[in-house]
């Protein structure tokens, strides 16, 4: 019999930088992998719009796909949307938040940086994550959307960006250098190969690992004890992703 998947969800190609760690901690447990195409952006969503939104598109996988747990591979999602998301179904939710525990740790009363997107740096939920984990840090706060778009692009179609030196390094290195920096939106671990390569001295965080160990504490014993099934790609609206993210999971 075929284990229920575990499905990740993200409005775009982000929660694949997710799906990845998942797969890499438990190569055996089935995924799959819904992007809310039709919603894609939501930066540009008001916060209760948004959340209505999210619940009712995992709601509505959750019926058709029957998994065994939802892991909202987005920051702006899971900020927003858990509560209700845990109310609604029935099945374990695992969200991601901003490794800024992990960064005011290994830099403490250092100067780190958080990357995220406009929506995530601004909200209260990361105010209150500053508060309690990195208060003894000064925490300079970027958001991006530009990040976002290239992140998508180097998924659909291996386009490097041109521009993230010049739309990065005043923000890394002025008026101190930064020494850890939180990458605070999961489409930016995808982005990362050319972030060590451009700032080789910054130590680039994430929540990829911590959501897999995560997945992995909630699933215990319970995965298949053999097999490598290939991820499944699920999306809303009519027009499929880009075939670059079918490959990125095939590769998984």
């Amino acid at each position: 019999m075929t284990a229920h998947p575990v499905l990740v969800f993200d409005s775009g190609v982000g929660g694949l930088s997710v799906a990845a760690e998942i797969r890499r901690r438990l190569p055996t447990q089935p995924l799959h992998y819904l992007m809310d195409s039709a919603g894609f952006p939501y930066g540009t969503k008001d916060d209760a719009t948004l959340t209505a939104r999210v619940v009712q598109v995992c709601r509505d996988a959750v019926a058709a796909q029957q998994p065994r747990m939802l892991v909202v591979a987005c920051n702006t999602a899971s900020t927003l949307a858990l509560p209700a998301l845990r109310e609604a179904l029935a099945i374990p939710v695992v969200g991601v938040v901003p490794a800024l525990k992990v960064a005011a740790s290994a830099c403490p009363g250092g100067e780190i940086g958080l990357l995220a997107t406009p929506a995530t740096v601004n909200r209260p939920y990361t105010d209150n994550l500053i508060r309690e984990f990195a208060a003894g840090c000064r925490v300079r706060r970027l958001g991006s959307r530009e990040l976002v778009q290239w992140a998508e692009d180097w998924v659909a179609s291996g386009r490097a960006p041109d521009g993230l030196f010049a739309h990065l390094d005043g923000w890394l290195t002025q008026p101190a250098p930064v020494s850890h920096v939180v990458l605070g939106c999961t489409h930016f671990p995808l982005l990362r190969p050319m972030l060590e390569r451009l700032w080789p001295s910054v130590t680039w965080v994430d929540s990829g690992e911590a959501i897999a160990r995560r997945v992995a504490q909630l699933l215990g014993d319970d995965v298949p004890a053999t097999g490598h099934p290939e991820a499944q790609l699920f999306w809303t609206g009519e027009r499929a992703p880009a075939d670059g993210v079918a490959r990125y999971l095939t590769a998984l």
